[in-house]
Formats: structure tokens, C-alpha cells, sequence
């Protein structure tokens, strides 16, 4: 039985370029395995190189180099007839929607079932299907000009599902909505992976979708995966300078350096003060750490912001406090939450 639904074996993708160099290497050496019913994030900035590399997991984009393989067969080795074949088996949602225009919403989920041998009663009841499984029942005659954003993204999700995929690839599928209809629609694609088992390869620059809807995450950078984890793992204790970089986007604790800089009052000091930022490193941190290190090393502290979310029902983000008290005191409270493997940074010291 199957349970790898993806494998990338050293995935390489170069482009000729007008530039005096001549050649663009987009994709650079990427291996990875995607398990057979996750929600797989694939995260970077512009230019990183990951709307290649999806392209490349259903061949829309031929690697230079390296094999692909999906569902057990290498893609790679196919002929062409075998890989529209296969595609059939491999839907994908775009930032664009890509619908016809001239099409309703039925039409539109209609299109890929063309050529499938059903009949015309078929298609109807299928279409009807998979509108209803989008909650868009009552728009099966709206066009595209007649629908939301959000709507829009519903059709092509349900068009993407016409031919029973057991793949869904999204290429920045929510980077054109507004914050409320991106939550959602990744609310939809939570459902459809939980009913349907399909396996969902999420591209985007957006690091609190993937905090939303993943269960591990590669970090691309130059075209290369940089760092892979766990989504929890990878967000709470980044390897690598470009996932740190990611978390400061979306994270309040950055913004303490600005206040410094900008000798905000809140972070003026007295004698004796530090600022320090905590960052949960754990997912079964539960304890009450800032009052038990006011009690145990007789310290005031002083909670000025925090950001903390879950995961999965665990903690992430942290918090800056100022803490105030003997400076044996206050290092043996840095040396205590240490010790419990909370990440203590010193930003500031007056003492």
C-alpha cells in the first residue's frame, strides 16, 4: 500500500534567460516526500522558486534533471498520452481562478468531465455534487462576473475535483482574497482533505496559511528546500536565517527593536531593568513560567506585549517582558527558563 503520495528525487529545473548568463536555474536539487493524505506547505518569498517546483510535481513544467513520482509510478518516465492520463488524477487551483469567463459556475466544473465517457445525466449529478460539496449549490448558473472572489475559488476547487483527484495542488490559491475569505477558504480545503483523504500541496508567501492548514513545511530559497519540518518544529525553532525572516513578517515580537530604536518610552529603562523576549521552543508548555520566576527568584516582570498562537493545541510565539531585580536573580530566572527549553534573548540591559 502506498503511503507516500510524492516523492521528489533531486528535482532540478533551468529556463534560457535573454540575460548575458543565458540560463535561469529555477529549481535547484530539491528531494522531498509528501505523505499520502497531508496538507503539505511549500513556503518563500518571491522568486524562491516553488511555483516551478509544483509545476514540476505534475509535469507542467518538464524537470532538467531529477524524477517525479506520484502514486508509486515515476511521472518522469512517462510518454505523453500516460501523463495526460495521469494529470487527470492531479487537480490544481491558482491564485487567478482561471475560469471561463463565458462559462457558468456548473460549466465551468463541467469542462474536465468533456471527454471522461459520462453521460450528460452524469456530468449533471457529478457537477451538482461538487457544487453542493463547496457550498455553492444555489450558484450553478452565476458566471464567474457574477461571483466573489471567494466564490470564484469554490468553482475552480470544485472544477479541480471533477475527475476524483488524489492530489490537489494550490499554487498561491488565496494571495488575491481578503483575510477573512482566505481563512475560508483554507476551512474548505481543512474539510475536503479530512472527507475526501486527498493529499493538498500548498504554494504560498504567506506564512499563517500554512500555520492554518499544514502539518509540515518546506522553506525555499534560491530555488533550493533550505529547511523542512514539521510545521511546530520548523516556526518554533528556525534553522535558517530566511525562516526567521518569515516569522518577523507575521510576529509582534519583532517590532520591540523599533521601539528601542525609536526610544519609545514603554521600553525606557531604570537601573536594575532588562528586557528580555521569550520564545516557546515546546508543544507542552503549559506552566505559568512568568509568575514562577516573579515567586521563585523574587523579580518583578513585567509582560509589555506578546504573540502567541496555537498549533495543533500547542503554544508558539512568545512574549518581551521587563523584568526587574538583583542581577543574580534575574540570571538565575534566564538559566531557569532555559532550563525548561524556552528561548530567552536579552534585548536590552540596564542593569
Amino acid at each position: 500500500m502506498v503511503t507516500v503520495m510524492i516523492i521528489l528525487e533531486n528535482v532540478g529545473k533551468t529556463f534560457k534567460d535573454d540575460t548575458q548568463s543565458g540560463l535561469v536555474e529555477a529549481v535547484r536539487d530539491v528531494s522531498l516526500k509528501i505523505e499520502k493524505g497531508e496538507v503539505y506547505g511549500i513556503i518563500g518569498f518571491s522568486g524562491a522558486g516553488k511555483s516551478t517546483l509544483v509545476r514540476c510535481i505534475n509535469l507542467l513544467e518538464r524537470p532538467t534533471t531529477g524524477k517525479v513520482f506520484v502514486n508509486g509510478s515515476e511521472l518522469t518516465a512517462f510518454s505523453e498520452p500516460e501523463l495526460r492520463k495521469a494529470r487527470k488524477k492531479i487537480g490544481m487551483i491558482f491564485q487567478q481562478f482561471n475560469l471561463f469567463t463565458s462559462r457558468t459556475a456548473a460549466q465551468n466544473v463541467a469542462y474536465p468531465l468533456k471527454y471522461s465517457g459520462m453521460t450528460k445525466a452524469g456530468i449533471a449529478g457529478r457537477v451538482k455534487e461538487l457544487l453542493g460539496l463547496v457550498g455553492l449549490e444555489d450558484k450553478e448558473s452565476a458566471y464567474p462576473s457574477q461571483l466573489s472572489g471567494g466564490q470564484k475559488q469554490r468553482v475552480a476547487i470544485a472544477r479541480a475535483l471533477a475527475n476524483d483527484p488524489g492530489i490537489l495542488l494550490c499554487d498561491e490559491a488565496t494571495s488575491s482574497l481578503d483575510p477573512q475569505t482566505t481563512l475560508s477558504i483554507l476551512k474548505l480545503l481543512k474539510e475536503l482533505n479530512s472527507k475526501l483523504g486527498i493529499t493538498i500541496v500548498v504554494i504560498t508567501h504567506e506564512m499563517h496559511v500554512v500555520k492554518e492548514i499544514c502539518s509540515r513545511v518546506a522553506v525555499m530559497e534560491n530555488g533550493a528546500v533550505v529547511e523542512e519540518g514539521d510545521v511546530f518544529s520548523v516556526f518554533a525553532n528556525p534553522k535558517q536565517k530566511i525562516t526567521r525572516d518569515f516569522i518577523d513578517t507575521t510576529s509582534n515580537l519583532s517590532k520591540i527593536h523599533a521601539l528601542i530604536a525609536e526610544r519609545s518610552p514603554i521600553v525606557k529603562l531604570k537601573p536594575g531593568e532588562c528586557i528580555i523576549k521569550l520564545k516557546y521552543q515546546e508543544k507542552d508548555i503549559s506552566e505559568a513560567l512568568v509568575s514562577m520566576i516573579s515567586r521563585k527568584f523574587n523579580i518583578d516582570a513585567n509582560i509589555i506585549f506578546g504573540d502567541i498562537e496555537f498549533l495543533g493545541g500547542s503554544p508558539i510565539g512568545g512574549l518581551i517582558l521587563i523584568v526587574n531585580g538583583a542581577r543574580s536573580d534575574i540570571d538565575g530566572a534566564i538559566a531557569f527558563l532555559r532550563n525548561k527549553n524556552v528561548g530567552v534573548e536579552v534585548i536590552l540591559d540596564a542593569r
